[in-house]
């Protein structure tokens, strides 16, 4: 029987590179997959690929309204809400504290870490509703070190690992679990194509030659992380972080032939 028979889940950013990969995930697991985001042409395509069991639904994370609506959406369509993932995030051009504009500052908390805040306030009574479920945050490793040029969305992801505790700790008794996911370098176009404003692409500077594992992440290492701990076979795991990054933050790794 597939793990997510008969249960609904909702991706933010659910259209992008990880996000997609996502809702294929879950959705070849059984699950109702509803897809949040901004993009409504891919949204239509992807809902087209999948069929019956898949919905878009219009959802600016930033927005309180904007995640009432595809909450309500989700349980209309299928009757319960019974996971939510808060993919959806922003990277910020790269720049030093001084030259970074507060514009900048407030668009990338806005989206990655009010849009996780929010997310959990609006999906929580839902999950009550179905006696439980799962929330899965998608942090970054950058949320586990200071890293330069990068301040805004370092400090966004770093407040997330707070709020996932913290919720964690309203919600155990709701038998609501939630749990952080911290990938690395993931080949997906966040890592491949500049942010906005930017001039150079992730991917640009940064090899993964030194990891322990020498290769970017694919998305579907993070879906397989994604879905155990969305569901019941992670039913003793709440509160936690998990990061995939391949060694990345271990260090350069010892050169086979030293081994």
């Amino acid at each position: 029987m597939p793990r997510f028979e008969n249960q609904t889940v909702l991706v933010t950013g659910g259209t992008g590179g990880q996000g997609s990969n996502h809702v294929r995930a879950f959705h070849a697991e059984g699950a109702n997959v509803v897809i949040g985001g901004l993009n409504a042409e891919r949204g239509a395509a992807l809902v087209d690929e999948l069929g019956t069991r898949a919905r878009f639904v219009r959802l600016d994370v930033a927005d309180e309204s904007s995640w009432s609506a595809a909450v309500l959406a989700a349980e209309n369509a299928f009757g319960a809400l019974n996971v939510l993932v808060n993919n959806a995030g922003v990277q910020n051009p790269p720049a030093t504290i001084e030259n970074t504009d507060q514009a900048t500052w407030s668009r990338i908390l806005d989206i990655n870490l009010t849009g996780t805040f929010l997310g959990i306030k609006a999906a929580a009574p839902a999950l009550r509703r179905a006696a439980g479920g799962a929330i899965v945050n998608i942090a970054s490793v950058m949320g586990l070190g200071g890293t330069a040029h990068y301040a805004p969305y370092v400090a966004s992801k770093w407040a997330v690992r707070g709020l996932t505790q913290t919720a964690a700790l309203e919600l155990g008794r709701d038998r609501i679990r939630v749990n952080a996911i911290h990938p690395g370098v993931i080949s997906t176009p966040f890592i491949h194509e500049p942010a906005v404003g930017a001039a150079v692409a992730i991917a640009d500077f940064c090899s993964p030659e030194p990891f322990a594992v020498p290769r970017l992440g694919e998305p579907a290492d993070v879906s397989r992380l994604l879905l155990f701990l969305a569901s019941s076979d992670a039913s003793f795991v709440t509160g936690s972080e998990y990061v995939i990054d391949g060694g990345l933050l271990l260090g350069p790794a010892l050169q086979a032939e030293a081994a």
